[in-house]
């Protein structure tokens, strides 16, 4: 393939049924600020720089299962967020909205779940 035009990649997009809220929860999780600010398209971007996360509402939004469960809507993607402290990530994360999974895979993650039911795995 020659003359291949730049492509960059800008960002994740999550669904939810509410833009604004799904946003609130990653900036108290992950301590980002925003970038776009509409009342259905919220955009949150690294203070380093690089990819950025964004939300976009939608009302036909159906929470994710995990682990999966045939015939049940499954996760198609999920964040890794890699942490030095496991437990104090953990702990940060439920503080800030997040949910713990039951399911608990590995020793070294912890599955969590953002309030519109996206999977995140915090990890060492």
């Amino acid at each position: 393939m020659t003359d291949r035009p730049r492509l960059v990649l800008s960002s994740t997009v999550l669904d939810s049924p509410d833009a604004q809220e799904l946003a609130a929860f990653y900036e108290r999780l992950l301590g980002w600020s925003r970038d776009e600010d509409e009342p259905d398209w919220v955009t949150l971007r690294a203070p380093g720089g690089g990819a950025g996360l964004a939300f976009q509402s939608e009302p036909a939004y159906v929470r994710p299962v995990w682990p999966a469960d045939p015939g049940r809507p499954q996760m198609m993607a999920h964040l890794d967020i890699r942490v030095e402290d496991l437990e104090a990530a953990s702990a940060h994360a439920l503080a800030a909205g997040a949910t713990r999974a039951d399911f608990q895979p590995q020793e070294h993650v912890r599955v969590h779940f953002d309030p519109a039911g996206h999977p995140f795995c915090l990890y060492l």
